[in-house]
């Protein structure tokens, strides 16, 4: 919905809510439920309600525990009945520098302001390993804002016992925190604050009045930000930007005004602006956001203009370029095809409002922010949080590199008139095993990012997927395929529940980037075996549709699995017996070097 996302306008937001979430509800997008206990150090009820909006706009459904007035503490050291049976998927503190109980006074000692600052770590360190016990769950907590004045002035910030130094060093101490616990998020209300304008957002007369730490006004901003976090969580970030060319990624038309004539640099403002974007976007890349291009141009025209000198990307940083007379809608799907993600993995970045609506039009999903003026065009990216970062490791910073070797894959294949021969070619070798530390990271990752090729669409938290590790009831196995133009990362995780001599498969999913590779038929040789040894005399499979994993509605079936149930839904249940069976992969070489 075009209202709830950056820029919006909050007076309208608070206003209309009742009626945007009635629409929301209304307009059959397919959501996953989940449930946000919301700990309160003020007053949050308003926070809810527009965390509502944002995370329906988002795929999630929340229902939500509300802790009472400033009973954070006591709801997270003593949890009552009422949280416990709320069996929480994620916690969030909502606490302020008002809920400080121990700050600095002038006349403290050096001494003295160090026991206070460790006592008010000490006090948040209890309350987020007490819970990360008890509920195994993420948990979010802000950070805290800079105060509304400072006694000392600029001192304030670097003296002992200046206030603003004193919150300062607990962010510091809450970055540390978040560092070391695998499953505690920081939500940045010094920034989002600050972003804002701390003047506005801390106006007294609105803790005095109805104690919200923050205005009226403040709270959509404060929503968003934090629903970006929770989406994250939960894998519902956007994998890549589709980019317009002309008086998007430079100022001017390439075909009509050349190379030359194009606004790109260091010359002057505008085309200062065009080049801090594409720097920008240059750095997205390097997180592992995809790039690729969807611009009405001559292909060679384009080319040209990405190898501008000026210019901070070259087509060698794209995965996927388009450049043609086609419709961008057309366009943009067939990237996503290229690629092997759903359209609405894409954010389409255009200066052209007609384009957007086209593209909105004719792809649902597919985001299209508003594009103004150039220098507004990282920020409303940035903002808008389509890629918020909440897990990042090896293969996110590999991500880029990964899909170019997959478009070589694409071109030697096209070499082949035998699709077998193509993948004996590939010199494909697996590392399938059970899973270790290195890789829990990233294995938590896939399965709240896996859509496609996903056949129970299971999500796991961290703290959930170190007990499946740890367990003696579950056979695991993640795979890693490498072949010659590259190395994929993990890219398959299988996860099956013993239970006597039945093993059952409560997840099993795969990396689109690696579909029909025999990836699935070697995770499967390698489960059967390991389910062997461990007794195991049927392994069952279990298929629940979604709207995006109707590709392995049959994997079982072509894999030699027998259809024991289906229901109305089209959810099946599917059987294969350990005893006789034959391995299948026939390309990969498994657990081997090379």
């Amino acid at each position: 919905m075009k209202e709830l996302m950056y820029p919006f306008d909050p007076s309208y937001l608070i206003k209309k809510r009742k009626s945007i979430r009635k629409a929301l509800l209304a307009d059959g997008s397919a959501r996953i439920q989940k449930k946000i206990a919301v700990l309160g150090g003020s007053t949050t009820s308003e926070i809810i309600n527009m965390l509502e909006l944002f995370l329906l706009n988002n795929g999630i459904e929340p229902s939500f525990y509300e802790s009472e007035y400033a009973q954070y503490e006591q709801d997270a050291m003593f949890p009552g009945p009422e949280l416990l049976s709320f069996a929480p998927d994620i916690i969030f503190i909502h606490t302020t520098n008002r809920n400080l109980r121990q700050t600095p006074e002038v006349t403290d000692s050096r001494e003295a302001v160090e026991e206070k600052l460790s006592a008010e770590l000490s006090r948040f360190k209890a309350i987020w390993e007490n819970l990360s016990a008890t509920f195994h769950c993420p948990i979010i907590q802000n950070n805290f804002e800079m105060p509304l004045y400072r006694l000392m002035g600029s001192r304030d910030c670097w003296d002992y016992r200046g206030l603003s130094n004193f919150i300062s060093r607990m962010n510091t101490g809450f970055c540390e925190a978040a560092d070391r616990m695998e499953n505690l998020y920081l939500h940045d209300l010094n920034y989002v604050s600050a972003d804002y304008g701390l003047k506005a957002w801390s106006d007294p007369s609105f803790w005095n009045m109805y104690k919200y730490a923050m205005c009226f006004e403040a709270i959509p901003y404060f929503s968003f930000s934090l629903a970006n976090i929770i989406k994250s969580v939960f894998g519902r970030n956007k994998k890549a930007l589709a980019l317009d060319l002309d008086n998007t990624l430079w100022g001017g038309v390439v075909g009509d005004d050349g190379v030359t004539g194009i606004e790109i640099g260091q010359e002057n403002g505008v085309a200062q602006s065009y080049y801090e974007f594409q720097t920008y976007l240059k750095k997205q890349s390097s997180l592992g956001i995809l790039l690729t291009v969807c611009s009405k141009n001559d292909e060679e025209n384009a080319l040209d203009g990405l190898r501008h000198p000026e210019g901070a990307l070259k087509p060698e940083d794209f995965v996927v370029i388009k450049a043609n007379w086609e419709n961008k809608d057309r366009n943009i799907a067939q990237t996503a095809a290229e690629l092997n993600i759903l359209p609405d993995s894409i954010v389409f970045v255009d200066d052209n409002p007609a384009e957007r609506a086209i593209v909105e039009a004719q792809l649902p999903g597919v985001l299209a922010p508003e594009m103004t003026s150039v220098e507004s065009y990282i920020t409303t990216l940035d903002r808008n949080g389509f890629f918020e970062v909440t897990t990042f490791n090896e293969d996110d910073l590999k991500r880029n590199e990964m899909y170019k070797e997959n478009a070589q894959r694409s071109a030697a294949q096209a070499a082949f008139a035998d699709y077998g021969e193509y993948l004996s070619s590939l010199n494909m070798h697996a590392v399938i095993e059970d899973f270790i530390p290195v890789y829990i990271a990233r294995i938590t990752q896939l399965t709240n990012k896996s859509n496609q090729f996903n056949l129970t669409t299971r999500r796991y938290t961290p703290a959930e997927m170190e007990t499946i590790w740890k367990s003696p009831d579950h056979i695991r196995l993640y795979g890693k395929l490498i072949d010659k133009f590259g190395d994929n990362g993990v890219v398959s995780v299988v996860i099956g529940r013993k239970e006597e001599t039945t093993l059952h498969i409560e997840l099993w999913l795969m990396s689109c980037r690696v579909l029909k590779r025999d990836m699935e038929q070697a995770m499967l040789d390698e489960l059967v075996s390991e389910a062997a040894k461990a007794g195991i005399q049927t392994i069952r499979g279990y298929y629940y549709p979604t709207k995006k994993n109707g590709m392995v509605k049959e994997l079982y079936g072509t894999l030699g699995f027998t259809l024991v149930s289906s229901d109305a839904d089209g959810n099946t249940v599917w059987e294969m017996p350990v005893d006789g069976y034959k391995p299948q992969n026939k390309y990969i070489l498994v657990n081997q070097e090379s």
